[in-house]
């Protein structure tokens, strides 16, 4: 029991704390920003030193060090992009009335250089670890990756709950480019996919041969299964920037009083096409 429980434990506390702590941290004055990126660019050299250190070992602390290690560099690439450090060329909100094309090719542009920083992480993850008998770190970052593009697919083609508050005001252009709808195609074949993947990592850590296995999948599953809930929050009503009030408190108003969580209207999606899908 305690192969699983603990380290589900473990990635349930890790998850909510560490997203709180880069929600506080970008919701601060901007010209904290060089700070928190230099400490964050210390972890990131520091967790891939724990990476290359840890990728021929099988034991229960190479699995926590691996999946803890991977989590910091993605929480380096959380953090250069809700800076606004590393995003994309575009930084103006998308026109409204578009469509097609003229929307989704504004939209990668908002995005490419974040989504290119982040797939050669993976190949560098890959580089570290392949052949390698401690994977966590690489399929860590891989649930991560895949994950989130399927969370970016789906606010993009139109979800309900669309979470703008977690946005910072520098970057609330992007809210543009979300799309508020009741459904679309992807979100249900996604959520498939994902669960049916949640639930084979979690046979596996329970058939685990060794307490590394089962460390390592109960760790790469507990975070799969997060994944799938963070994707119901998408289109179910509930209140999800209650996990993080504490992390959304820094953004505050010098009056003490809250930020609005609605983008400003000239960041809004246009509703005359809200239903279009990507037509």
């Amino acid at each position: 029991m305690i192969e699983h429980g603990l380290p589900a434990l473990y990635v349930l506390l890790l998850w909510w704390a560490s997203t709180g702590a880069v929600l506080y941290v970008i919701g601060l004055p901007r010209d904290t920003f060089r700070g928190s990126l230099t400490w964050a660019t210390a972890a990131l050299v520091l967790a891939v030193f724990v990476i290359a250190l840890t990728r021929d070992h099988e034991s229960v602390w190479a699995a926590y060090a691996a999946f803890t290690a991977a989590l910091a560099v993605w929480g380096w690439h959380e953090m250069t992009f809700l800076t606004g450090v590393i995003t994309g060329p575009r930084t103006t909100p998308l026109a409204k009335g578009a469509t097609g094309l003229a929307r989704l090719m504004p939209a990668v542009e908002v995005l490419i250089y974040h989504e290119l920083a982040i797939f050669v992480t993976v190949l560098v993850i890959a580089a570290l670890t392949w052949t390698a008998p401690n994977q966590v770190a690489l399929w860590t970052f891989a649930v991560l990756w895949l994950m989130r593009l399927s969370a970016k697919f789906n606010v993009f083609l139109g979800v309900p709950n669309l979470a703008e508050s977690f946005l910072p005001d520098h970057l609330k252009y992007i809210g543009s480019y979300f799309r508020k709808r009741s459904m679309n195609l992807l979100f249900p074949v996604a959520v498939t996919a994902s669960t049916v993947a949640a639930v084979y990592l979690i046979w596996s850590a329970a058939a685990a041969p060794t307490a590394f296995a089962a460390t390592g999948y109960t760790l790469v599953a507990t975070l799969m299964v997060l994944a799938v809930v963070e994707h119901w929050f998408m289109v179910l009503p509930l209140p999800a920037e209650a996990l993080w009030t504490w992390g959304l408190s820094s953004r505050r108003s010098s009056n003490g009083t809250p930020p609005s969580n609605n983008i400003h209207n000239d960041c809004q999606p246009n509703p005359a096409h809200a239903e279009a899908g990507l037509a």
